[in-house]
């Protein structure tokens, strides 16, 4: 395991590696059946990745479930629909607690807008460098996603005044969660380098 980045290291440590079903692919088709081999080489590295990924999983483990359940959506290598709905309604529960009363319209499409903007951070940070481009930064961009996706309508009026505001403080929530996420990963990472 290669440990670069706090995000890099929580999909490693939630991936199991194995090997591919496409690896006997080839001796199948042209075989029809498979065969054992011996091809692993006499190494201790999936030992030791799994010594690592143990430090790493601990540090997740103790986390609150309600920042855990969002860094695995953000970046666990198993999804599921499950986590992902899980992380929507902590990020939406976050926001509404630091956002100004709203209309119970607005309310509610103020939470597919928490989900869209949850999408695009998650894009945004995919990868663990932070380096992907804002997808859908453009208001026009964002509504038709909306539409498209949800099928929830945003008027393009007052974009500034009603929704600007919102769609930033979402952004902050989603930065806050995942520094409170990342920073016992961050830890462990200093200490095996200060160790080292």
């Amino acid at each position: 395991m290669k440990i670069n980045t706090a995000r890099q290291v929580w999909h490693d440590c939630t991936h199991n590696q194995s090997r591919g079903g496409l690896s006997g692919l080839t001796e199948r088709t042209l075989l029809g059946t498979a065969v054992q081999t011996t091809d692993r080489g006499n190494t201790a590295d999936h030992a030791e990745h799994a010594v690592l990924c143990g430090w790493f999983q601990s540090a997740i483990a103790k986390l609150h479930p309600q920042v855990r359940v969002f860094g695995d959506f953000m970046y666990a290598a198993n999804q599921s629909d499950d986590i992902r709905e899980a992380a929507e309604e902590v990020l939406f529960g976050l926001v509404m607690s630091k956002s100004k009363r709203m209309t119970a319209a607005k309310r509610e499409k103020a939470e597919y807008v928490a989900k869209g903007v949850m999408r695009r951070y998650r894009y945004m940070h995919q990868g663990g460098q932070s380096a992907n481009p804002d997808p859908m930064s453009k208001p026009e961009t964002f509504r038709a996603w909306l539409f498209d996706y949800y099928g929830v309508r945003l008027e393009s009026c007052a974009w500034a005044r009603d929704w600007e505001p919102f769609i930033q403080l979402c952004f902050e929530c989603c930065e806050d969660i995942d520094r409170m996420a990342l920073s016992p990963i961050a830890a462990v990472i200093y200490e095996m380098k200060a160790a080292a």
